[in-house]
């Protein structure tokens, strides 16, 4: 089975951190990713969709130090279903992308996504922030 997922987009907001009881740090962020198409008058509109994206160890480590809001970002990973019940008893669910690959695009306020390896504008290089470490579940 294949379960992949490649987006691009900005972030939303800053990422937030937080730890597992092992120690292992989770980062997770927020990504608005949008498409155009023409509607059914042919005329061309806009849709953009929201995502939340968790990444894991090292990356997390690298993500959540290095990126704030508005950075533009690819985001490659694969989907992952989170299941719980809430405390009246009904069935919830949320589907989220796991990051193995962010590649950081451009600054907040850059409309053109960066092909360099560096930005000498950034205090950190356009660069994969790739995980070294397996995810922890």
């Amino acid at each position: 089975m294949l379960n992949r997922v490649i987006l691009i987009g900005r972030l939303t907001r800053d990422p937030e951190v937080r730890f597992l009881p092992s120690g292992i740090q989770v980062t997770s962020l927020s990504i608005a990713v949008s498409r155009n198409f023409k509607d059914k008058n042919g005329e061309w509109r806009e849709e953009t969709s929201f995502f939340d994206i968790e990444s894991y160890g090292k990356l997390a480590e690298r993500v959540g130090s290095q990126l704030s809001k508005g950075y533009q970002i690819l985001i490659e990973g694969s989907l992952r279903q989170d299941r719980w019940e809430s405390s009246s008893g009904e069935k919830r669910s949320k589907v989220k992308i796991v990051a193995d690959r962010i590649a950081l695009l451009g600054k907040p306020g850059d409309r053109n996504t960066k092909s360099t390896s560096t930005d000498e504008d950034l205090d950190i290089p356009v660069e994969d922030f790739e995980s070294d470490e397996d995810i922890p579940f």
